[in-house]
């Protein structure tokens, strides 16, 4: 998906097709509850590698929430990409006034492709495309109705099937994964949360994660030298802090840690790249190919900085670091455990705040490139919020706790 330095004979198609694959995972933002604020987002994210060749990274997704769907008890949510759609009824208090259900459909083309990057270096001899499509019922429940920060229980059943097909570079030898249907199962506990935005101005978060994916199609591909797994079970957890400074200084801090069991290509954690909106977990590392490292362990800690440049705020200078400690994937293996990187560009808002606009660059320290280590990257991030409202994302999670929160932290310094 990420990085393109040159299109070569990659033609219109693979083009298109990485651009709506990471559109797709764009398309998978917010999906942990029923969002109760009405949103209209439009999220753009383009990154592109200044050193060595990997596939275009790109999302371009339209994200429209609708409380009150029909019915007062109803949220539609629907995230539209080019040939992809994924949607989610919510029904709010269905088992009771703490408990939603949703109903989610999602699918489309591109949706399961895989692109092999070994050691720095990009193998579309061993890249394939993949069409998907997934039914899910997710239950929501919220513990603490009368307390400032919310506790989300979250609980995701999802059927999915994935059907491979070669792409024009595909080696004639190389074997694809037979079409595969499994049940994935996700489940976890979040205090706190948030929106889904390029720098939310407040926002807490930390919580746990499990995750399981058992396949009814496992198997031998590749040279047969690689695998599918039967099934595979990953546990993360994740902390973080959004918070808006009272010069108007906004800064967030992450830290993220992941393990594994039968971890294989296509369950590994995937880091690098810096697409912020990619996935509701992003794994970014400035400087690398998006998704350069699979992980079958990690900890992972991310930092960004944004500092105004004028009086009416509109200017921001921006800084974002990395650096993670991981165990790779096996037949993914490289030297060394630690990956580092770091970035800086300008964000320009509009004077509404209704749309934002980032143009970075970054570097990876650690990157494996031909000439040896290090790699640079330009990327550039849009954001236009069509309703240019601000609400809270989570049940349970409205305005006095952002205040309460905005508080506290005022007390610690």
């Amino acid at each position: 998906m990420l990085y393109a330095r040159k299109m070569r004979v990659f033609g219109y198609r693979h083009l298109l097709l990485t651009i709506l694959l990471a559109a797709v995972c764009a398309a998978q933002v917010s999906q942990a509850q029923i969002d109760p604020t009405k949103r209209d987002l439009i999220q753009l994210g383009y990154n592109a590698a200044l050193e060595g060749h990997a596939p275009i990274a790109a999302y371009a997704f339209y994200y429209h929430n609708q409380p009150g769907f029909l019915n007062t008890n109803l949220t539609l949510r629907l995230a539209i990409a080019p040939v992809y759609l994924d949607s989610e009824l919510g029904i709010s208090h269905v088992l009771g006034p703490t408990t939603d259900i949703g109903f989610g459909l999602a699918g489309g083309g591109f949706a399961q492709s895989y692109y092999e990057i070994r050691q720095g270096k990009y193998l579309p001899d061993e890249s394939f495309t993949g069409h998907g499509a997934q039914a899910s019922v997710n239950l929501y429940h919220l513990f603490n109705p009368d307390q400032q920060i919310p506790l989300n229980a979250i609980v995701r059943s999802e059927v999915d099937y994935a059907t491979f097909e070669r792409d024009e570079e595909t080696a004639p030898n190389f074997a694809l994964p037979r079409d595969q249907t499994s049940f994935n199962v996700r489940t976890g506990l979040r205090w706190g949360g948030k929106e889904p935005l390029l720098a939310p101005d407040l926002g807490m978060e930390i919580s746990v994660w499990y995750e399981g994916r058992f396949r009814f199609n496992p198997g031998e591909y590749g040279f047969g030298d690689r695998q599918v797994e039967p099934n595979s079970h990953l546990f993360w957890a994740r902390a973080l802090l959004a918070y808006t400074l009272p010069h108007k200084d906004n800064f967030m801090l992450s830290i993220t840690a992941g393990s594994s069991i039968n971890a294989d290509r296509f369950s590994a954690y995937r880091i690098g790249g810096v697409l912020p909106l990619a996935s509701e977990f992003p794994l970014t590392i400035p400087g690398y190919y998006y998704q350069e490292l699979s992980a079958r362990r990690f900890v992972l800690v991310n930092g960004t900085y944004y500092l105004p440049l004028t009086a009416s705020n509109r200017l921001d200078l921006t800084a974002v670091g990395s650096t993670a400690l991981m165990d790779y994937v096996t037949g993914l293996q490289q030297p060394g455990h630690w990956n580092s990187g770091v970035g800086g560009g300008i964000t320009y808002y509009s004077s509404s705040r209704a749309w934002q606009i980032y143009l970075g660059y970054g570097y990876g320290f650690d990157a494996i490139r031909t000439h040896g280590r290090g790699a640079q990257s330009i990327g550039i991030l849009v954001q236009l919020d069509l309703s240019r409202t601000k609400g809270s994302l989570y049940p349970g999670a409205s305005a006095p706790w952002y205040r309460g929160f905005d508080r506290f932290i005022h007390t610690l310094q």
